[in-house]
This record gives structure tokens, C-alpha cells and sequence, in this order.
């Protein structure tokens, strides 16, 4: 895989506003083929970055090494994948971290707001830059679900395939809340009215991550190397400061606004790739109950889709940290002709 950027000028928002500057880092692997067409769009969730493609690396919602790769079932040996950091965040694309040109200072809370169609505009203008002409595949887990799903109706024309792991058509209640969020961090003195100074967070976001890091499950992913409890314990404090080290507590609650506002139950008959909903029978976030609730809208919309419940102990990472229960199924998922793929909805069972 290898790192780069890419810079659109002037980039309107759907609100209306025009950012001078829009960047997206972003990582690549493969070679992308003649005509274009043999690209992966990978997109990550809501507190991580590119490196969810990385064996080893803290990500919350689980790495995707298992299933991105040369030899994977997403097989980077015949395969473009493309990564992308996403607007509003800040593992080098453009946030509330970055410069206002205006200013010459962050936009902090200033930043304006933004949506999951702004993110994938701004995505579309890489792919574009990039010569990729056809999507065999979007996916992510989480926010990166948001996003896929988005590209499935924003761009129905581009995509064949699309998979949303541990993630739903929707922002399901509680699951992100950005009004509770602002308040917790106006308590804090650091905050500084939302232009919070390089590192003066760091204690915060760490409690934060930790916390997190909980509901999502990762004690039971850590159980096997850590037995005892203590020990446990200190890796999970290790990996929360580490991430809180490099995390901007200003795109919490930006991308914690846009995640709210993100509904797609109006607009699903605008989906036409078929699609992989992979959900884990212990997550807390995303809970299998949400399968009930999205599976009638689906049909309703003529969506051609399948389910697959993950039967995993670890939570919220589960599409990532036990990504061998579904490796199969999304191998086959790739190796189908689109046309070809036959769904079966919501009654599969549980398991790959």
C-alpha cells in the first residue's frame, strides 16, 4: 500500500458553502486495469483512518487486514483498492484540524458542516483523478458503512457491489449523539470554546477512547493475549492514549453532525448493486435487532441484498477481528457475476 493525496479547489458543499481547499489522503494498493474497472473503494468508520488496511493497527471498529490484501477475499493481486481518509476527519484529509485559508488558523469549530454526500463527492473526485471508471466493490464497517451505502444510491451507475459491516441504512439512536458529545467537552477548561490547543485534549480523548473501546467489544478481542484482567486493563489503556495522540477532538462532533443527519430509508429503491448487510450477534452499537427493523425496507425497495449475522464474541470489531467468519462469503461475493448473485434477504441464518 502506498500513501498520497489529492487536492480539489473551491469544493461546494451540499450546504452551500465552499471550501478553498479539499484534500483527502488516502492509500492505495494494486494496479487498477485498462478500462478502469477493477477498482475497491474501502472507507473506514467513525475515529479511524487508512490504516484500518494495516495488520496490527488500533482500530476500533475492528482492521480489515484479514480480508484486504494480496490472496485476500478483496485481493489486492487482482484488485485497485483505494482508502481513503474521509472529509471531517484528520488523518490528512481536510477537517476542522486543517488551515482556514481565511484565517491562516485551524477552522476548529468553525469548520462548516458537512454531510455523508459531501464525503462522497469528495470521493468520487479522487476515483476520478485516480481513472477508475467502474467500482467492483465499495464496502466498510460502521461509518464506512454509512458511506458505502451512500455510494450505492448517490452513484448506482458506478458501483457493482456493496458491503456495510456492522453498520445500518441509517444512524440508529444512540449509536452516535453529537449534542451530549459538544456538552461533555465544553465542561472541559481545554476545549477553549472549540479551538482547543495541540495536545491539550489528549487526557480526555483518551478516557473517551477507552470507554469506547469497551462498548465496542475489544476486551473480548484482547482476552486470548491478555488473560488477566490487570493486564488487560493497562492494553487498554495503552491503545486508547495512543490513538488519543493523533485524534482531533473537534472532528468528534463533526462527524458526529453528519452521522446524525444520515438517513437513506427514503431512497433505498435507488440502490442496484446487489448487497452484503454483515452484522455481529454481540455488538452493541449496531445490534442484530437492526436487522429486523432495515430488512422490510429493503425488500420493500426492490433492494437486491443478503444478511449475514457474524456469531462472534467480540462485539462491534467483529467484521475485522473475526473476519474468518465471513471471509468465505465475501469471497464468493467477489468472484459473482453481479447479474449472476442470487439474494436471500434475511433468511440465511447465522454465520457465513
Amino acid at each position: 500500500m502506498h500513501s498520497s493525496s489529492h487536492t480539489v479547489r473551491d469544493f461546494r458543499l451540499r450546504s452551500g458553502v465552499c471550501l478553498p481547499e479539499a484534500t483527502t489522503a488516502y492509500r492505495a494498493g494494486g494496479r487498477l486495469n485498462a478500462d478502469g474497472s477493477n477498482a475497491v473503494l474501502i472507507l473506514h468508520g467513525y475515529t479511524t483512518g487508512p490504516d484500518m488496511l494495516e495488520a496490527g493497527s488500533n482500530v476500533a471498529e475492528g482492521s480489515w487486514s484479514g480480508i484486504v490484501g494480496p490472496g485476500q477475499a478483496i485481493d489486492t493481486e487482482h484488485h485497485f483498492v483505494v482508502c481513503p481518509n474521509m472529509l471531517g476527519s484528520c488523518y490528512g484529509s481536510t477537517g476542522p484540524a486543517s488551515i482556514d485559508p481565511a484565517t491562516g488558523r485551524a477552522y476548529a469549530i468553525d469548520f462548516p458542516d458537512i454531510t455523508v454526500e459531501d464525503m462522497v463527492a469528495l470521493q468520487r473526485a479522487l476515483l476520478e483523478s485516480l481513472g477508475v471508471r467502474r467500482l467492483a466493490l465499495v464496502a466498510g464497517p460502521s461509518y464506512g458503512g454509512f458511506q458505502a451505502l451512500q455510494w450505492a444510491v448517490s452513484h448506482a451507475d458506478l458501483v457493482e457491489r456493496v458491503v456495510a459491516a456492522v453498520s445500518a441504512p441509517y444512524c440508529p439512536p444512540g449509536s452516535v449523539a453529537s449534542a451530549p458529545l459538544l456538552e461533555r467537552l465544553a465542561a472541559e477548561p481545554a476545549w477553549n470554546g472549540g479551538h482547543p490547543a495541540p495536545g491539550a485534549m489528549l487526557d480526555w480523548l483518551t478516557r473517551l477512547r477507552a470507554d469506547t473501546l469497551r462498548r465496542y467489544g475489544v476486551d473480548a478481542e484482547l482476552a486470548p493475549r491478555f488473560p488477566d484482567p490487570q493486564a488487560r486493563e493497562a492494553e487498554l489503556t495503552r491503545l486508547a492514549g495512543q490513538w488519543a495522540q493523533g485524534f482531533d477532538a473537534v472532528s468528534l462532533v463533526t462527524l458526529a453532525r453528519a452521522a446524525e443527519r444520515f438517513d437513506l430509508r427514503s431512497r433505498l429503491n435507488e440502490i442496484r448493486a446487489p448487497l452484503l448487510m454483515v452484522l455481529s450477534r454481540t455488538d452493541a452499537v449496531f445490534s442484530p435487532a437492526l436487522a429486523r427493523e432495515f430488512a422490510p425496507l429493503l425488500d420493500a425497495a426492490g433492494v437486491p441484498w443478503s444478511y449475514l449475522e457474524l456469531d462472534s464474541e467480540k462485539g462491534h470489531v467483529a467484521s475485522g477481528a473475526d473476519a474468518h467468519l465471513w471471509a468465505p462469503a465475501l469471497r464468493e461475493f467477489m468472484a459473482t457475476d453481479p447479474a449472476r448473485w442470487v439474494p436471500w434477504g434475511l433468511h440465511r441464518g447465522v454465520g457465513a
